[in-house]
């Protein structure tokens, strides 16, 4: 099927679960900035001072999920279904571990921690509550990005959402009944969030003996030099972007909390209002990329051209209605939060209006982003992942706020947008050049062949 179905049709079949994964995905994330926007605008703030921390979980689950997982259909479509099973568990039980060991060592430093992400004395209580429950879900949350990645790349996306979807509508239901049916506050939404992240790792790591999916077996467990050294490489630019945007995360909030507790709260709001929007084409893209690592394995480097720019059209259209929507209804989205305060609606409309201007830029980005990781070109991966947070957003989010005040804050992840795109643009060509190379030199071959034989 992946190297023979109808392109167009193949991604959009492995495209729908992994946007609904996405979506779901991002809702863990809103439901918690919703429920608790009603406790008040420092329990809001609280979860974006927190959001780094989970970002670095997050990146543990990628690391290891899209760098396994990527080798694994790399391998699939090589036919070595063996080798397969062996960096499956090797990646996950590497995650398990990691996500372990990170837990034990922020647990025992929380209110230092919180306090170093940006928070203020307003805001530090709350965010102390919210984390200790966090982190003791942070092996479950890794693991599931792990799982979850794993079924996505062998093309089982549907086991993904599955999974995925169960977890967020059990948070989207406890989070009201904990915050407020049992009066926990902001504990009660991390509660929620981690109980939810358990639930979900337990259903997707059934969902890896179901439907011919590589399993998970302890005995497969093979961390030896090769297969550590392939789930790096291909995981490292999921690394790098995931890091990154935990640091930027601090940064933006260190620099926000200058102008007060509402600041804080209201870009906070608008980054998740973003990480939602980027879900859909993120869903899009995912499922593009098995089909891209099982054509690429089978040297269809002609099928690996032909889902990339359909992807690109696709999701190109998708942001710029999106981005539409944004700029229109920009201050009733923030409203829907944190309606009781106007100054949190005031900074919140404008950095979203700013960020949706830029935001249909993020369809080349990020799929040539996900074409290089998947056909091995790490460095160019590497880079792109690199510049949007890491080369560009840090250096402007240190410096514009100096300049333009409250204004450099809101316009530093729009001016990153633009730049980290006109960076992808000579790396995204430089690509598709060589794989057209490489797919006329694989005709030759052919030719040549056929004529001998």
């Amino acid at each position: 099927m992946m190297i023979e179905a109808p392109i167009h049709k193949l991604v959009i079949k492995m495209a729908v679960p992994t946007i609904v994964s996405m979506l779901i995905t991002s809702f863990y994330n809103m439901a918690d900035t919703f429920f608790v926007g009603r406790i008040g605008t420092s329990a809001t703030a609280a979860v974006g001072v927190v959001m780094p921390l989970m970002a670095i979980i997050q990146a543990i689950g990628f690391f290891f999920g899209q760098g396994s997982g990527n080798y694994i259909s790399r391998l699939m479509g090589a036919r070595d279904s063996a080798e397969a099973s062996r960096v499956a568990s090797t990646g996950f039980f590497t995650a398990l571990a990691c996500s372990v060991l990170f837990m034990g060592s922020l647990l025992l430093a929380v209110p230092k921690i919180v306090s170093l992400l940006g928070s203020t004395a307003t805001i530090q209580p709350y965010a102390e509550s919210y984390l200790r429950y966090i982190l003791l879900g942070a092996p479950f949350m890794a693991s599931s990005f792990v799982l979850n990645n794993q079924l996505r790349l062998q093309g089982n996306a549907s086991y993904a959402m599955v999974g995925i979807t169960i977890g967020a509508v059990l948070n989207i239901g406890l989070d009201p009944l904990l915050i407020f049916g049992f009066k926990m506050g902001i504990t009660g939404a991390a509660v929620a969030t981690s109980f939810s992240q358990f639930v979900s790792f337990c259903v997707l790591l059934i969902g890896c003996t179901r439907g011919g999916s590589v399993p998970i077996k302890l005995k497969d467990y093979s961390p030896n030099s090769k297969n550590l050294k392939e789930i790096a490489k291909a995981g490292l630019p999921s690394l790098c972007r995931q890091s990154l945007a935990s640091i930027a995360i601090v940064a933006l909030n260190v620099s926000a909390a200058v102008y007060g507790d509402p600041a804080v709260a209201a870009m906070s709001i608008v980054g998740r209002l973003m990480m939602f929007a980027t879900s859909v084409l993120l869903g899009f893209g995912q499922g593009f990329q098995p089909v891209c690592g099982f054509n690429y394995g089978a040297r269809r480097y002609d099928r690996v051209l032909n889902a990339f720019w359909f992807c690109i059209k696709i999701g190109a259209v998708g942001l710029l209605l999106l981005a539409v929507t944004g700029e229109l209804f920009a201050p009733q989205i923030i409203t829907a939060f944190r309606k009781d305060d106007l100054e949190v609606i005031r900074i919140g409309t404008r950095a979203l209006r700013l960020q949706c201007a830029f935001f249909p830029l993020m369809s080349w980005v990020i799929l040539c982003n996900m074409l290089t990781q998947n056909i091995g070109a790490f460095l160019s991966a590497s880079v792109l992942a690199f510049a949007r947070q890491g080369l560009f957003f840090l250096p402007l989010i240190l410096i514009l706020p100096g300049i333009l005040g409250l204004s450099g804050v809101q316009w530093a992840q729009p001016a990153a947008d633009a730049c980290t795109f006109l960076l992808s643009v000579p790396i995204g060509y430089s690509v598709i050049r060589s794989l057209k190379k490489q797919m006329n030199e694989e005709s030759k071959s052919e030719i040549t062949q056929g004529e001998k034989t």
